[in-house]
This record gives C-alpha cells, structure tokens and sequence, in this order.
C-alpha cells in the first residue's frame, strides 16, 4: 500500500494536481497518524477494503 500511494503522489506532483508542499504535509500528516491510537482501526479498514476488492470476481 505504501508503494502505491507514493507512486499515486509522485504522478500527482509531476502532473501537477498536487504542489510539493502539500504534498509533504500529506506525507507528514500520514506518518504522525500512524503513530496515533487510531493507527490499528485504519489499518483494518484498509485491509477491510483490500480482502472485498480481492474476492471481486469478473
């Protein structure tokens, strides 16, 4: 997950969607989050979201 959402803000910085300076406050924000007591609920969520893509079938 860290991958792609570097890859998604490296896109976004060069195509110009997104400035370097909010984008590091992205990137700060989400590196304090993480250190929070609100880090496991999120990581669940997340992994939540992951499982029911994974089981889509076409």
């Amino acid at each position: 997950m860290v991958l792609l959402f570097a890859v998604i803000l490296v896109v976004m910085i060069r195509g110009g969607s997104i400035k370097a300076g909010p984008a590091i406050v992205a990137v700060l924000f989400g590196f304090f989050l993480a250190s929070t007591g609100m880090a496991p609920s999120i990581n669940r969520f997340m992994n939540s979201i992951a499982d029911t893509i994974n089981q889509i079938s076409f």
